[in-house]
């Protein structure tokens, strides 16, 4: 029988958020509805730290919408960008020391039917996840959810840990559509066709609450 899946523990998540986007490459975030369950097998991610990364929402110190990123680890950190879509984050680094990984893109491999259902434009199976925003569609995340604590065993959205990837097989590149620290090789990703665009940001990204 194959073995249980696990969720991820706030030991295992309270490091470095670079640390922390390897460790969540091949995971799987899972949530559950009225409407069902959907499930995604991360592929990208990218990690922000806090007063040293200049594109982190805690560049600038503590605030009401950031408050979740300052921990404690295992905490789904989200926000809305744009005016128009949600992204999802998982809190790394201890308590009080801020750092984030943001969830890029996915592979949905549990409730394909509801994700189609709240994807309805994606031309493709590799299309329903990829990209920030789509992954939390596709979930049905939003700022209801943000600082859900994903280690807990009765959360309604969970944070499984998956086989282990050989580092051999993470690529890495500059983060995606940030104004600042552009260079920075911060995003993280394994072969997939669900890995969301490269796009140099130009402007600051506009987040409300």
């Amino acid at each position: 029988m194959p073995a249980t899946p696990r969720r991820f523990t706030e030991q295992e998540l309270a490091v470095d958020p670079v640390d922390a986007a390897r460790l969540l490459l091949g995971g799987t975030i899972e949530s559950t509805t009225d409407e069902g369950v959907v499930g995604v097998r991360i592929v990208e991610v990218e990690a922000y730290r806090g007063g040293d990364d200049p594109a982190s929402h805690c560049y600038r110190g503590r605030t009401p919408r950031n408050d979740v990123m300052f921990g404690p680890a295992g905490r789904l950190y989200v926000y809305f960008v744009y005016g128009m879509h949600f992204c999802a984050n998982v809190v790394s680094l201890t308590d009080g020391v801020p750092g984030a990984v943001l969830l890029r893109a996915g592979e949905v491999v549990t409730g394909s039917a509801l994700a189609h259902a709240r994807r309805p434009s994606a031309r493709s199976h590799a299309e329903l996840a990829k990209g920030p925003a789509r992954l939390t569609g596709v979930l049905g995340l939003d700022r209801g959810h943000n600082g859900v604590d994903l280690t807990e065993p009765d959360a309604t959205v969970r944070l499984l840990a998956g086989d282990p990837v050989d580092e051999a097989d993470i690529r890495t590149g500059p983060r995606v559509g940030v104004a600042v620290a552009v260079d920075v090789p911060w995003r993280f990703w394994i072969d997939s066709p669900a890995v969301s665009t490269y796009r140099r940001g130009t402007r600051r990204t506009r987040v409300v609450g």
